[in-house]
């Protein structure tokens, strides 16, 4: 994918993923095909479901490219790759980044697949979130950091702890993500805005969406108002 600008993704993080989600709706249309459509509405289905937790919602939203991992916390016997090659590869890759990554351990989430000691070297790296199908742990250590993070759990410890892949597609709380996609992530979860969708289009849609929503508001915490009155106002 073609290296989005730092100013796009810092505008896109004064939204939230769920603007985000209703910009990316009506930017490629409700009736767009393709394998991110799930439902017979075509609506397309780009965010993390409920499995996914912020973990720390008060250290904010956090937007950037995606970076995928693979790893097993626990399983002694799979090939491993040496956690360098990682670390290079986010050094590598234009900030801000979302580090995704998925726990494909035989015990998934067992074992803890993000610390403290990682959000120190992520946030070296350009790294400005972690989004895990997998547990956390040293949560109180994170939030020092500064890293926002979010998760499927969170316990206190691991095993032998090996990378097994880097940037493949894969899924995190059912949601397919490509390496080099923009994703926004908030208290809500994680919006993604798929491969091939200018993320500039989606941001003047998210504008358009926020204005339309807060006139709406505005209109229906008017004093006196009736929902008779208040539909006559938005027009139909």
């Amino acid at each position: 994918m073609p290296t989005v600008s730092a100013e796009v993704l810092n505008a896109l993080k004064g939204f939230d993923s769920a603007t985000v989600f209703n910009a990316v709706v009506e930017s490629m249309g409700a009736t767009q095909g393709g394998s991110e459509l799930e439902s017979s509405g075509g609506i397309p289905v780009i965010y993390t479901g409920p499995s996914m937790r912020c973990l720390l919602p008060e250290l904010g939203t956090a937007v950037g490219t995606v970076v995928t991992t693979e790893v097993t916390p626990i399983d002694p016997d799979s090939e491993a790759i040496p956690w360098d090659e990682y670390y290079d590869v986010l050094d590598k890759t234009p900030g801000p980044i979302i580090a995704v990554m998925k726990d494909v351990d035989s015990r998934q989430g067992r074992g803890a697949c993000f610390g403290d000691g990682m959000a120190g070297a992520h946030r070296l790296c350009g790294v400005t979130g972690a989004v895990l199908e997998g547990s956390a742990r040293d949560v109180a250590g994170i939030e020092t950091v500064g890293l926002p993070i979010w998760g499927t759990g969170v316990v206190p410890g691991h095993g032998v702890f090996n990378l097994v892949s880097i940037n493949r597609s894969i899924t995190v709380a059912g949601l397919r993500v490509h390496p080099g996609e923009v994703m926004i992530a908030d208290t809500d979860g994680c919006t993604k805005i798929p491969s091939g969708h200018d993320p500039e289009a989606v941001l003047a849609m998210a504008g358009e969406v926020r204005e339309r929503e807060q006139a709406n508001q505005a209109i229906a915490a008017k004093p006196g108002m009736t929902y008779a009155r208040y539909r006559e106002l938005r027009g139909g």
